[in-house]
Order: C-alpha cells, then sequence, then structure tokens
C-alpha cells in the first residue's frame, strides 16, 4: 500500500474556480499560449517546480504534475510537466498536446514504458500508467473538460484522433 505522504496531491476536476483561474483556462486556449506552454513551459516548468517545491510553474496554476518517464528509443530519463486531476487514488494526464494531430512522445514513451513516477514538489512516487477506454475513458474526459474547457478545443484541432486518456494508479 502506498502512503498518503508519497502521493501526487489531491486536485479535484470539479472544484469552483475562481476568477484567475477561469482567465488562465481561456488564455490556455490560444495556439501562441498551447505553443509556449509545450515547447518553453515544458522545459522551464521541471526546474521551477523543484526549486519551489512544486508551487510555481509558467501555467500560474496548482494543477501541474512532473511525469519522469523513459525514453522509449533511448533508454534516457525524461521530466515532462503536465496538467493533472486526480480521481481516487489515481492520477489522471490527458495526452493532448494542445490539440496537435500527432500524440505527445510522453505518451508513446509510456506506452513502451508504463512505470512512472509523478511529483508535484516533494510529494509523489511511483505509479503505472495505462490508457483509459470506453465508458471509463468518457467518464474521466467529461472530469477533464470540466477541469479545463480548453480540451473541448483541443479535441477538435485533434480531429485526426482521439486524445487519450492515460490513468496512473500508484505502486
Amino acid at each position: 500500500m502506498v502512503s498518503k505522504s508519497s502521493r501526487v496531491p489531491e486536485l479535484d476536476p470539479t472544484a469552483p474556480k475562481g476568477a484567475f483561474k477561469r482567465s488562465i483556462e481561456k488564455l490556455a486556449k490560444r495556439r501562441a499560449v498551447t505553443w509556449y506552454l509545450i515547447h518553453i513551459g515544458g522545459r522551464v516548468d521541471p526546474i521551477l517546480m523543484k526549486m519551489s517545491g512544486g508551487r510555481i510553474n509558467t501555467t500560474g496554476t496548482n494543477a501541474v504534475v512532473v511525469l519522469k518517464h523513459v525514453g522509449r528509443k533511448t533508454g534516457e530519463e525524461r521530466q515532462t510537466p503536465l496538467v493533472y486531476f486526480t480521481h481516487g487514488d489515481d492520477v489522471i494526464l490527458i495526452a493532448s498536446k494542445g490539440g496537435a494531430p500527432e500524440h505527445p512522445a510522453w505518451l508513446h514513451n509510456l506506452r513502451a514504458n508504463p512505470e512512472i513516477e509523478l511529483y508535484v514538489g516533494k510529494a509523489g512516487g511511483k505509479y503505472r500508467a495505462r490508457e483509459a477506454e470506453g465508458a471509463e475513458r468518457d467518464k474521466l474526459w467529461t472530469l477533464a473538460t470540466t477541469l479545463n474547457s480548453g480540451y473541448d478545443g483541443y479535441k477538435e484541432r485533434a480531429s485526426n484522433r482521439q486524445i487519450p486518456v492515460v490513468v496512473c494508479t500508484p505502486i
């Protein structure tokens, strides 16, 4: 059994949003901001979050986790900051890549190596990743769009693919 102190902090996607969170969500729907978050934030956030104990990142929200995973081709450790929420003990990640036509590289890495680590500051630990399917995926997708309505826009942009929902279970 995994102790609660070694888990990623709970994040309820249905919690009410204040004006600041609604503004950030609206801003994140813009393609330029999405590009920035993927290409710049993805490199800066792991450093900012490590230095700040998980309190500071480029999104301005508390809904970011650092995913530590192994590259499927290189075998090298990678760190990717991602928006997350929790569902029970599981951490949920959305492989949207801002609505790009292709899946994010981290998803391919998880498919090849599902043993991962997730951290927010010092909280976190080891998890096993899998893709949700069917009714479970539909339920989690609805929760994701409640957390961030921008996912619906990403779904439209990524019309050639279904955006995967990744369930990470503590091990």
